[in-house]
């Protein structure tokens, strides 16, 4: 099963200098982001685990890995697949420098893994499951903007 949200945003941008480290660096950025559960940069490469509580399944923990590339207007992670996990996340994402704004564009898609449905009751069961999941996720990405925001204050002068 996939689910997938998308969330576009925009912020003031600090100086021109400081907004581009700012959106290159997961590290600060993402800081006030409360569902990550784990963060961990290593050069180019950006792995972390967020940690949702669904309906009917508690909470579930998605790693994931995406690379980081430089671009000329600021940052884009680029998602990578995780083999051998029952459920996993693709974080794809793009952030630049736009005048004076912070132009944000992510895509979260959640794999996970569920026994396949062949009975009515099993059907039903994953219905629920798939609709609980987009929820989630799609209040996960809509939270991201004033996490951001947070990080971003917090980085100010």
């Amino acid at each position: 099963m996939i689910v997938e949200a998308h969330q576009p945003f925009r912020l003031p941008a600090p100086e021109d200098p400081a907004a581009l480290a700012f959106v290159r660096d997961p590290t600060r950025a993402l800081a006030k982001v409360r569902f990550l559960k784990t963060l961990e940069v290593q050069g180019s490469e950006v792995r972390g685990v967020l940690a949702v509580q669904l309906p009917m399944l508690g909470e579930v923990t998605l790693p994931f890995f995406s690379v980081l590339e430089h671009t000329a207007a600021g940052a884009r992670l680029l998602p990578q697949p995780l083999d051998n996990e029952r459920a996993w996340l693709e974080v794809e994402g793009e952030a630049g420098l736009e005048g004076t704004e912070l132009d944000y564009r992510f895509t979260f898609r959640a794999h996970l893994d569920t026994p396949s449905a062949e009975k009515w009751g099993a059907v039903a069961f994953e219905k629920m499951v798939q609709a609980a999941a987009s929820r989630t996720l799609a209040k996960v990405a809509r939270e991201l903007p004033a996490a951001v925001a947070a990080a971003l204050a917090e980085n100010q002068p």
